[in-house]
């Protein structure tokens, strides 16, 4: 009970993220533009510094080092290509044969919502992913020694957090719904002490470093692809360019932070 406990309370800090689109004004793109490039700047740091290492390093334990460099390289590409095959099934909402006049150009874009609403539920979905093993290492941690438990729980609730913002910001902007935002952002959070009990009741056996280093390889490959093709382009065209960098920067510095304070 006490290690699910703290997997609970680890996925549930994408709660506190998401309580952050409370205070965001509705009609003020220039938020917009730096919280979404702010999302991709999390989620291009955890990927790179933090997800793939550790599915590299769990894959070369099992493979030896050629061999496990190679299959998580393959993975994180892997990731990319499911993901981008989701996309292509659940292609951009916007007109490509839309007829823009001067006028038109010479207008402040705004945000188209659908496009909006697909990026937060693909963040989601990245997220949901990321978190499920992340509750069986915590859940599993925890059993084995509960102090390091707590600090794994910690440090991945403080990940959870800036996360939290990825997902509830563009679906607030989507549905113009602060509920529906909490909401998803709230429930991606909870795979972690999902990942713990089914985890734990049925994939124990499985769940063994190859697969957790193939896992999240992948997930690493595909918050990347989101980052690049969703987040990045959304948070230029929603406001400035320099706005949209500053709050990648931002982004990468909390996220770098939260892994700092707990090495």
């Amino acid at each position: 009970m006490f290690a699910f406990g703290i997997t609970l309370f680890a996925g549930l800090a994408t709660g506190i993220g998401s309580i952050l689109a409370f205070f965001a004004k509705k009609t003020n793109t220039k938020f917009l533009s730096v919280a979404l490039g702010f999302s991709a700047g999390v989620m291009i740091y955890v990927s790179m510094i933090d997800i793939f290492t550790k599915a590299k390093d769990s894959l070369v334990l099992v493979l030896g080092e050629t061999k496990g460099s190679w299959i998580t390289v393959i993975s994180f590409f892997g990731g990319m290509f499911l993901i981008g095959l989701i996309d292509t099934f659940i292609p951009s909402t916007e007109n490509p044969h839309a007829v823009h006049t001067v006028e038109d150009m010479n207008q402040p874009l705004s945000p188209k919502k659908d496009d909006l609403f697909r990026m937060g539920i693909f963040t989601a979905l990245a997220i949901t992913i990321h978190n499920f093993p992340e509750g069986l290492a915590t859940f599993t941690a925890a059993i084995k020694d509960p102090s390091l438990g707590i600090a794994i729980a910690v440090a991945i609730a403080i990940h959870n957090i800036p996360e939290g913002i990825a997902v509830s910001v563009p679906i607030y902007f989507a549905t113009g719904s602060k509920k529906k935002a909490f909401i998803y952002s709230f429930l991606s959070g909870l795979s972690e002490p999902l990942g713990a009990s089914v985890g734990f009741i049925l994939l124990s056996g499985l769940f063994n470093d190859l697969t957790f280093g193939i896992l999240f390889a992948a997930v690493a490959g595909i918050m990347i692809y989101i980052s690049l093709d969703e987040l990045l382009p959304a948070a230029e065209k929603y406001g400035e360019h320099h706005l949209s960098i500053y709050g990648v920067i931002a982004g990468m510095m909390v996220m770098a932070l939260s892994l700092l304070l707990f090495i």
